[in-house]
């Protein structure tokens, strides 16, 4: 769970308040002047009503050059930004011919095959040579090539599931397939945080939704428990299925799921899981095969994987693997496979490809290498966000960053401040987080060197200082712990020289003490043998 500093929070609702007090106040005069006007509607419901209208009008089109930012280039480590003008203060934006080379912070190219590729792009052109761009037909119609039949043996057999189905869209997979899967009378269990395509094919299946805390075994536990005894509503009768939905690495968090406590809790209550590996599939893992291999969970115990082509893989698409029943079962079923066009072939082998490297069956290493790459560059970028005093989320080993920012005013000058300087970042607020909780979401590639992130922190650090996202006390550089250390040095070896100067003067002072004590009782004695003669 996130803590916001009290003073963050307070700021923060005030800079929302004084927003949606000016926005009311010249939606008041707007009306006033539109009631001047003819209108040609009259009689009709306004299309477009409500608090999203408002937020869009008076919130976020102030600061929509911050989205949508057009690229003219492949999206690897760097990519041409094409420049945008307004002329209407942000109403509408206008793109212009000059375009910015940055550094890309803000693309799912994880694994860098999203740009030119020796092994990867000449067979993508073949295909595309062979198959063209689309086979304008669903997959039971004359939408499946060889192509498609040898993309679904190559992912099962990568995931560890005997066998699986491709779609042409990432989110469709999600919000397509779980309304196949359980329906009224069922009971969805779903992660607080999860992804809007798990929302929205939960909310189409019919079946009862309950949430429990993010990434809490425990309270999951809690909620299985409870609705299993107290059954349906009103009926109380047996639930017919219960599915317990999570993430392998939560898109808007970079955590990664506790999926060995979750899959314990399932298997003593009998609930099936559904794992979403969008994020984490060909990311995470010694051979990149996701969180299961990272947390050493065998796949048997995840009922259904689901995961997207979109991040890893550069390309498109989703999949599901299962058992051979389930998959035979969605193929009838699932409208993703029934009627949407399927995934284009040039895609279908980018992934084919792009799994051979990363298994190392193109005769080379440079997958172990991308993976071995994208581990490093993960934990050594967020290691020194952390270092300079950001507030950053997440796990080690996930490439997905999210910077804190919380208040509305610091997500343009962050995100406008970083592009000046050619670093493009993505920044994300309310709806896709909650009201408090902007961040910016930093995604690493295994494309990056060393000199990209150096230069990257360096550009993160001086707008964060500029803006005032530093919620943390940097810790010191090696250069001023080098200096502090040795003038600790420098001032312990001066305390020693005086404690020994000190020592050596009352060891000289007591010594001439005894020395005249000494010399007046040899003159004593002197004397008194002087007398006694």
């Amino acid at each position: 769970m996130i803590t916001i500093p009290y003073i963050t929070a307070l700021t923060t609702y005030f800079s929302y308040g004084l927003l949606f007090a000016f926005g009311q106040l010249r939606d008041f005069f707007r009306n006033i002047v539109d009631w001047w006007k003819a209108s040609n509607l009259q009689g009709y419901a306004p299309i477009c009503l409500g608090l999203e209208d408002f937020y869009i009008r008076r919130l976020y089109l102030r600061i929509q050059d911050c989205f949508g930012r057009p690229i003219s280039s492949p999206p690897d480590a760097w990519f041409d930004v094409v420049e945008r003008v307004s002329n209407d203060n942000n109403k509408t934006l206008k793109r212009t011919k000059k375009v910015s080379r940055c550094l890309n912070l803000g693309s799912y190219n994880y694994l860098g095959f999203a740009a030119a590729d020796e092994y990867c792009t000449p067979r993508v052109i073949e295909s595309l040579k062979k198959y063209f761009a689309s086979t304008c037909s669903s997959r039971v119609d004359g939408g499946t090539t060889a192509l498609h039949s040898e993309l679904e043996e190559v992912v099962a057999d990568f995931v560890g599931k005997p066998a699986s189905l491709v779609t042409g869209m990432g989110y469709v997979t999600n919000s397509a397939i779980l309304p196949v899967l359980i329906g009224k009378g069922g009971l969805i269990i779903s992660d607080s945080l999860n992804h809007n395509s798990i929302v929205n094919g939960a909310r189409g299946s019919g079946a009862t939704i309950r949430v429990f805390q993010h990434n809490t075994p425990s309270h999951l536990e809690k909620v299985l428990r409870e609705h299993i005894a107290d059954g349906q509503p009103r009926t109380h009768r047996p639930w017919k299925k219960i599915i317990v939905v999570v993430e392998g690495i939560y898109s808007m968090e970079g955590e990664i799921c506790k999926l060995p406590e979750i899959v314990s809790i399932c298997k003593k209550y009998k609930a099936y899981v559904y794992l979403d590996e969008a994020h984490s599939i060909g990311a995470v893992g010694k051979t990149g095969r996701g969180v299961c291999e990272l947390l050493g969970v065998d796949t048997a115990d995840v009922d259904v994987m689901m995961g997207t082509f979109t991040k890893s893989f550069g390309s498109c698409g989703g999949y599901i693997a299962g058992s051979k029943e389930l998959i035979q079962y969605l193929k009838y079923t699932c409208p993703a496979h029934l009627y949407a066009t399927s995934i284009s072939p040039p895609a279908a082998q980018q992934i084919i490809s792009s799994i051979k490297v990363i298994l190392g069956k193109d005769g080379s290493s440079r997958g172990a290498q991308k993976l071995a790459q994208i581990r490093e560059n993960s934990n050594y970028f967020r290691s020194e966000l952390q270092k300079m005093g950001f507030e950053v989320l997440g796990d080690n080993d996930s490439p997905v960053m999210p910077i804190m920012l919380y208040n509305p005013a610091k997500i343009p000058a962050f995100s406008r401040e970083c592009l000046k300087r050619n670093v493009a970042v993505v920044t994300v607020a309310f709806p896709a987080t909650p009201l408090l909780l902007a961040r910016a979401r930093i995604c690493i590639s295994a494309a990056h060197t060393r000199e990209d992130m150096i230069k990257a922190l360096e550009v993160i650090s001086r707008v964060g200082d500029m803006v005032g996202i530093k919620y943390f006390p940097a810790e010191p550089k090696k250069a001023q712990l080098e200096q502090g250390r040795t003038k600790v040095e420098c001032s312990y070896s001066y305390a020693m020289s005086l404690s020994v100067s000190v020592r050596f003067n009352s060891c000289t002072s007591s010594l001439l003490e005894s020395l005249k004590r000494s010399s007046l009782q040899s003159h004593a004695r002197a004397w008194v043998c002087l007398v006694g003669e």
